[in-house]
């Protein structure tokens, strides 16, 4: 991104004192310009903007290998689906400021919530992410909303990027996994990208359509969107655990970083043994790259 410094003359004439030469009347303009360093994702990854807690699941999450196989540039237009508490965040805004291109940041939908104090405490943590990022150091950041009921995610077809991290299994939940997949597609320019990232269930296991587990097949994700119309373009490994079998007995979630040790009724199996759970790190992931067609 370029910060421009124009110095300009204004117009001056000399006048004649005798019927001599006499210089015509000129305009001298100098312009410098200075150039402010292209932030690299390496750099955005390495910013003193993430906590120590973020960067300590960078060996988990893989943000540069990530955000490098889904092809992105800090000059696009770039949409972040429910970012949660910001960990992918902190990498995009930054970096995609110091390019020039924007962030949209689509939350939870308030306005989709009937109980009046979840509603309250979605629009309270809604403000509070608006603020955290209010930094001109997080560049030029736009907020939407993704629900069962909102609107589109950006202008229509203006998008090169459209991303989510682990939440595709949350939309199965509550029935409106087939909505994203429509709605990234129309954000979208034609050949833009789709890249999601989803905890992995193996092919053996039998695929839950709430996936109650936190767990769901790539061939549903890879169904879900082809009846949206994208394309597979590739998957990658890079987020793979071959040491994650799914098959805990509080979900995904027994695993770090939650390392969940009780159900919802407070209920743990007498052989229960945490450290097992710790010792496989986070869940096996599926990372995957949809195109919208030219």
């Amino acid at each position: 991104m370029k910060n421009l410094v124009f110095i300009a003359a204004s117009a001056f004439a000399l006048a004649a004192c005798t019927p001599a030469k006499t210089p015509a009347p000129a305009s001298v303009e100098a312009e410098a310009v200075v150039e402010a360093p292209l932030m690299t994702l390496q750099e955005a990854v390495a910013s003193d903007l993430r906590s120590e807690q973020e960067k300590a699941r960078d060996t988990w999450r893989h943000p540069v290998e990530t955000l490098e196989f889904f092809g992105l540039q800090p000059t696009q237009k770039v949409v972040e689906v429910w970012p949660g508490g910001g960990w992918y965040t902190n990498i995009l805004a930054p970096w995609i400021g110091s390019g020039g291109g924007t962030l949209v940041a689509a939350g939870f939908d308030a306005a989709a919530i009937e109980d009046p104090e979840r509603r309250a405490r979605t629009e309270e943590r809604l403000a509070e992410f608006k603020a955290a990022y209010a930094d001109p150091k997080f560049g030029n950041m736009e907020y939407t909303v993704f629900s069962a009921s909102s609107g589109p995610l950006t202008e229509p077809g203006t998008a090169d990027a459209v991303l989510t991290f682990r939440n595709l299994h949350n939309w199965m939940a509550s029935g409106y996994a087939e909505k994203f997949f429509a709605d990234a597609y129309d954000a979208l320019k034609p050949g833009g990208t789709l890249g999601v990232v989803e905890h992995r269930l193996p092919s053996t296991h039998a695929q839950d359509p709430k996936a109650s587990s936190g767990y769901v097949h790539e061939d549903y994700v890879k169904a879900l969107a082809a009846a949206a119309g994208f394309e597979f373009v590739e998957s990658s490994e890079v987020n793979a655990n071959p040491a994650d079998t799914a098959d805990h007995p509080f979900g995904v979630w027994t695993l770090p970083p939650n390392n969940a040790a009780a159900d919802r009724d407070g209920n743990t199996p007498d052989d229960f043994d945490p450290e097992k759970y710790k010792a496989i790190g986070e869940s096996d992931r599926m990372t995957l790259k949809f195109r919208k067609p030219e």
